[in-house]
């Protein structure tokens, strides 16, 4: 004899509401969702964004405050792409609380992050005394670290100065022969096109190719310029005479679609990248300083970053970790005279050991190394592995950030700000 057949819950999905859903029904109160909305909504100066709206014409935009909170809360999830925003904004509930059901499409939210972008940048600050008033970042011990990100553009589209003189030269040939066989084939030409046109109408691979030569020849000069700029801070020789002014290496690159982009060495391959700058408190992680450059190397940041620390934060950290990336006479003289307990590695580590030490020649250097060699295992050098390394893996790896949408240094600066206060607003959410 058979038994009951089983029952289940009813599923009607077509059946309306008695009374209008709350979307804090769908979302738990404990949500990132809620908490950055209330924090932009409540503890975020935003100044600089409502300054830019004067005018009364024309329909009434999004509020700026709805779009902040979900631009903030987009990369906390670690997603950038506006369209990706926007289609979250139309199919997920926790973007629906922060939005309260809006729907900006990715044009509007587009417009808005390239508009404000550097008020965005700006909101990195605001957060991290957020962070400090948490007691998040205590700047007792602070690890530097920089890592290699993407630019938006292809180390293809990049061209070497010897390159663009021999192209210059190449395309010029090109373009001057095609005017001549033109010129000679008029009457040929008017039988091929037809009467009613001159027949000799530029076809548009030779639009083309001129438009290539004149861009050649914009880099070209851009990078001649460079070099220019660069030696005029060069003194002059004995005599009060500067020397003759170079052209360009020949090796030197400018790239097309990021000129200030450049090809950088990263752990596997060389690409096409900007050198992103972060230091990082030991105690939670919490980023107390950003910056970015287009240079390979790393040193010459340990000053701004020290700097940018007293001026982000009030106070200075009262130790400093770094790399052998950073280890410089200069480097040193500069932690010192700021009065910063210095652990730099004044050589390569070797696997299996905790510190670096070598490259013992200047003064300032051996002493760092001895410093390093007498705390062994328990110096505090080890701290910087757990303290910044994981931070960039989180933005890389945990939320997928490895390529830039903006294009050009002060954009691209503004928009690693703005990656940086996302994580920094991560760290405060856990803490709340």
């Amino acid at each position: 004899m058979a038994g009951p057949e089983k029952r289940f819950k009813s599923w009607q999905p077509g059946q309306g509401w008695l009374l209008p859903p709350s979307i804090a029904d769908f979302v738990p109160p404990e949500h990132p969702a809620h908490f950055i909305r209330e924090l932009v909504r409540s503890d975020l100066d935003l100044s600089a964004i409502y300054g830019a709206y004067t005018s009364q014409k024309g329909q009434p935009p999004f509020h700026p405050a709805m779009m902040t909170a979900v631009l903030l809360f987009a990369y906390t999830q670690g997603i950038y792409s506006s369209r990706r925003i926007a289609k979250a904004c139309a199919e997920r509930v926790d973007f629906m609380a922060v939005t309260g059901m809006q729907k900006p499409d990715f044009r509007t939210i587009n417009l808005f992050r390239q508009r404000h972008l550097k008020a965005l940048g700006g909101l990195f600050v605001q957060i991290l005394k957020l962070c400090r008033r948490a007691g998040l970042a205590r700047l007792g011990h602070v690890a530097l670290d920089g890592s290699k990100f993407r630019a938006n553009a292809s180390k293809h589209k990049a061209m070497s100065y010897g390159r663009m003189k021999e192209e210059e030269v190449r395309l010029k040939v090109e373009v001057d022969r095609w005017f001549e066989e033109a010129g000679a084939a008029d009457d040929a030409e008017d039988a091929e096109f037809g009467a009613d046109k001159r027949g000799d109408e530029m076809p548009a691979w030779v639009a083309d190719r001129q438009q290539r030569l004149r861009r050649i020849r914009e880099a070209k000069a851009a990078l001649e310029r460079q070099i220019e700029d660069e030696e005029d801070d060069v003194p002059p020789a004995a005599g009060g005479q500067k020397p003759l002014k170079p052209k360009p290496l020949e090796k030197r690159q400018r790239n097309f679609t990021d000129p200030d982009s450049r090809i950088m060495r990263t752990q596997q391959t060389y690409e096409q990248s900007y050198n992103c700058q972060i230091a990082v408190d030991s105690d939670h992680q919490v980023i107390v300083a950003a910056s970015l450059n287009n240079q390979q190397n790393d040193a010459p940041e340990l000053p701004k970053m020290l700097a940018q620390i007293k001026r982000n934060t009030g106070r200075q950290a009262r130790e400093l970790s770094a790399d052998f990336g950073y280890c410089s006479e200069a480097n040193l003289e500069e932690i010192g005279r700021r009065h910063v307990r210095g652990y730099i590695a004044t050589g390569r580590q070797k696997h299996g050991t905790t510190t670096a030490t070598g490259h013992r020649r200047a003064p300032r250097a051996a002493e760092m190394a001895e410093r390093l060699q007498r705390g062994g295992h328990r110096s505090r050098y080890r701290l910087r592995k757990h303290t910044v390394e994981p931070v960039f893996g989180q933005i890389k790896e945990a939320r997928g950030f490895r390529r830039f949408l903006m294009r050009g240094l002060e954009k691209v600066a503004e928009e690693w700000r703005l990656i940086c206060a996302a994580h920094n607003l991560n760290k405060l959410f856990r803490k709340a």
